[in-house]
């Protein structure tokens, strides 16, 4: 047996491709990340402090801004740390923790946005029972549902890749602890954490992704059935949010899963995307187009200013 001195601290080599350019990253990258940050925790506030918003949709809204929140959280720092000219060390525990809440909260993200399509599909398709059918109980189960999935998912991908021994070289080659990058630097075979690895969020995506796109077609359906013209639009109105955030958030994760021959800058720019701008995207999708939310964002600015000046 030949003895190995295991790694216990990972190098992360950063964005592929843009040596040089890490000051104009960090003002972009420091920016995106600073209105997701602000966009969700309005969202978030506005959705807690409205009893009129204590309803099914809001409530996976809600959802969705922690989620977002955590996501982004889960590489941004790290990778603002090193632009700014800070280390670009990471332990092998600090890596493993990053591994596990970005594949957790990145696959519990795609198990909301199919119940959040599945809410939009039972308040379209069938609005007399939608309130019966989306109580608090169902609403409770579906939202708990996504996060034990998300944790599921996670365990067995981050297993996988972290079971296998690591002793060098400890560079990863890319800006955050992602399993190909990592398994990459494995001492032994990683072909069946890699296999596993792609089978696994490549079928979810696809299988969430359906789920949605049958939803939305039952919604389209109901929808041209409406007579009145005012009718379509509303009927419209409350599912093109949605829609448009599944578009930024789905893309990149196929494009960067189910490409056969990897970019490396492609995958990483993708990802960039899908980490930060999506969460910020998602609050400026959601709360320009609903006055609900900026109603209560109003009130709730009144208060603080009301505060304020006493």
């Amino acid at each position: 047996m030949t003895n190995h001195t295991m790694v216990t601290e990972f190098t992360l080599l950063g964005i592929p491709e843009t040596a040089g350019l890490e000051k104009v990253l960090l003002f972009l990258f420091s920016a995106l990340y600073a209105c997701a940050l602000l966009g969700n925790l309005l969202i978030l506030t506005a959705v807690i402090s409205s009893q009129r918003l204590h309803t099914p949709m809001y409530f996976f809204l809600g959802n969705l801004s922690i989620f977002d929140l955590g996501f982004c959280s889960t590489t941004a720092p790290k990778m603002l740390s090193y632009l700014s000219g800070q280390g670009r060390g990471i332990s092998f525990q600090g890596c493993v923790v990053q591994h596990f809440f970005y594949h957790c909260l990145g696959c519990t993200l795609c198990f909301l946005y199919t119940v959040m399509a599945y809410d939009r599909f039972v308040a379209i398709c069938f609005p007399l029972r939608y309130t019966v059918i989306m109580n608090h109980r169902v609403c409770c189960v579906l939202a708990t549902g996504t996060w034990m999935s998300g944790c599921v998912h996670s365990i067995i991908l981050t297993s996988l890749t972290f079971q296998l021994p690591y002793c060098g070289p400890s560079e990863v080659g890319y800006y955050f602890c992602d399993m190909p990058a990592v398994l990459l630097l494995a001492c032994e075979d990683p072909s069946l954490a890699q296999k596993v690895g792609f089978t696994n969020v490549g079928l979810l995506s696809l299988i969430c992704f359906f789920l949605i796109v049958v939803s939305y077609t039952r919604i389209g359906i109901s929808i041209l059935k409406i007579r009145s013209t005012e009718g379509r639009r509303k009927a419209f109105s409350t599912c093109s949010a949605h829609l448009t955030a599944i578009l930024t958030a789905y893309g990149p994760i196929i494009i960067i899963y189910l490409q056969r021959t990897p970019n490396p800058l492609l995958g990483a720019v993708v990802q960039i995307l899908s980490n930060i701008v999506s969460p910020m995207m998602n609050s400026l999708i959601y709360s320009p187009r609903n006055k609900e939310v900026k109603r209560s964002l109003r009130r709730v600015f009144k208060g603080v200013m009301l505060a304020v000046q006493k």
